[in-house]
Parts: structure tokens; sequence; C-alpha cells
């Protein structure tokens, strides 16, 4: 090849090059040569943009621990008339329902977290996601029923959490001693703990040995810190559909189920939950698995009534 034929061919290549830039240019076209390689080089010599700005932050278990939005006020004293209410579980006692609540009364419906109290709403401090719970709407219909003057929610629940990570050495029990520390260092003593989680171990294929043996190691954790008050366990299963980790169908009588209901005549400090199971139909859940605005509803009542009942009174 010559050196004329050399120089022709560059010219040509440069006007071919030039030709696409400008079309791409002209007509919005980026995916044309050369801009998709310019657009690879301004990443790296600008390096990664920064994520947008949130109002909430997380920690490494995804929960939030932050909210800019919160209402911070001074953590109420405990009397014989206050609800200090310890919520453990998985995504249906987190933050993934699909209807949010505040508290009705101020400040005498909080959210405790590591030894700071917020007016309770959606989405709870100490908990994964950012969208709906029913806590907050159960503190509100503990204060109505006049039963109460004050209900302290300490939650800690983490989507897709097994009960043997809630078992003593598992991750999550350390951070169950970890709330239950921050509690008593406020002054707070535990008068329930609800339980609701399930529908992973359902998924795993738990058998309802093991699922009480694991249960009930985390109540050892809780008995060997100070807190022997009543235990009220949920029975969860549902949570349907691969894209929520579940199957497409549901067997009702499954090991799981059996093993909490079961689990009160083993020790006279745990009492039956909600059963979320049987409580809520296809309505209720807006994925086949997480609750909706009309299941948070009936589970608010549902505990509201549970513990107005362990309390003497039949909630209305």
């Amino acid at each position: 090849m010559t050196t004329s034929t050399r120089w022709l061919l560059l010219v040509l290549g440069a006007v071919a090059l030039l030709g696409a830039f400008t079309a791409g240019g002209m007509t919005g076209r980026r995916d044309l040569p050369p801009w998709p390689q310019l657009s690879v080089l301004k990443g790296h010599l600008a390096g990664t943009p920064p994520p947008p700005e949130s109002r909430y932050r997380f920690d490494a278990n995804g929960r939030i621990v932050a909210d800019e939005t919160k209402t911070h006020v001074v953590c109420p004293a405990q009397s014989d008339r206050t609800a200090v209410l310890l919520v453990l579980g998985q995504s249906n006692a987190a933050n993934h329902a699909g209807q949010r609540y505040r508290s009705a009364y101020g400040n005498h419906v909080v959210n405790f977290f590591e030894g700071q109290c917020f007016v309770a709403a959606s989405p709870l401090l100490g908990a994964t996601d950012t969208k709906g719970e029913y806590w907050t709407e159960l503190g509100n219909l503990l204060v109505a029923s006049g039963t109460f003057d004050t209900v302290v929610i300490a939650p800690l629940a983490f989507d897709g959490s097994e009960v043997a990570r809630w078992v003593d050495g598992g991750d999550l029990n350390a951070l169950l001693i970890d709330t239950m520390a921050h509690l008593g260092s406020a002054g707070y003593r535990v008068t329930e703990v609800l339980w609701h989680q399930g529908e992973m171990d359902y998924v795993l294929g738990t058998s309802a040995q093991d699922y009480s043996d694991r249960f009930l190691s985390m109540i050892g954790t809780l008995r060997t810190y100070g807190i022997a008050v009543p235990v009220y366990v949920s029975v969860a299963s549902v949570c349907l559909e691969p894209s929520n980790g579940g199957f497409k169908a549901h067997a009702a009588h499954n090991p799981i189920v059996r093993a909490q209901a079961a689990l009160p005549a083993l020790d006279s400090t745990l009492r039956p939950g909600v059963n979320t199971d049987t409580l809520l139909d296809d309505l209720d859940r807006f994925d086949d698995c997480h609750i909706g605005g009309s299941g948070t509803d009936k589970v608010a009542r549902a505990w509201a009534d549970l513990l107005l009942n362990g309390r003497g009174k039949v909630g209305g």
C-alpha cells in the first residue's frame, strides 16, 4: 500500500467519523459511534456520580436507622398504663406493608430506637424498608381503648429473615440483645413481645421440630436478659410468588403452622398471636405476600383485641 493510499484511507475514516458524530448530535441518536465511546470515556474521567439524596439512612442489614422527617421527643416515663412492645420478625412485621400510619395521639405513641424516642409514624426506625406497617395503628387502638396512656413500640424486623438467624449465636440474636440493652438503659421494661415470622421458613422447608427448637432458643435469650413477659406467637407462613421469594401455591397445614400453633403449649409465657394465614384473604395482600391497606386494619385490630384481652379487657 502506497503512502498516498494510506493518507486517503485516513482522510476517509476521519470524514466518516465526523459524519457519525454530527449525525448523532443532530438526530439525538447517542447509540451511533463515537457517542457510546465518548460516554464511557466521560464516566472514567468524571468518576461515578454520587447517589441521589434520601431522607432515610440504613444500616448494613437494611433497616432504617434515621429519617429526616421524624419528630424527636423525650421518651415518656413508664407506668402501669404503658405498653412497651418489642416487635420481632420478618417483612410482614417490618415496613413492607401497603398502608402507612402515624400516631393519632402525638407523643403517647412512640417509636423507640437505640435509646431515643420519636412520634410513631410509618416507616418505623429499627425495621427494613420504607413502606407502611400496622404497629403504629395498634398503638392508636390501645390508647383509644382507655386501657393505656402510652404505647412504646420497639421494632426489630428484617425482610426475609429465617428463624435460624434469631437463635442464640445468630446475627439477629446479637441485635436483639443490643435492642434489649437500649430499652433497659432507657428505663423501659418490656410488657409484651410480638413475633410475626415464618414465611421464609415455609419456603426453606424448615421442619416443625427445627422451627420450634430455634424459636425456643431465641426465647432463652429473652429470658437470659430478664424479659419473662408474654410472647405472642403469630401463625404466619403465607408469602406467594417467586417475585417475593415464595411459591405460586400454599399448603395451609404445613410444618411452620403446626410448630407455631403448638408453641404456646410448651411454655406458660407463650401465647397465640394473630393468625394472618387465616385472617387475611387475597385482597388483603397487595402482592400475594405483603399486607395491604385492608389487611393492616384487620391485623392491627386483631392484635389490639389480643393485648386488651391479655390485660383483662375486651377490645371494641
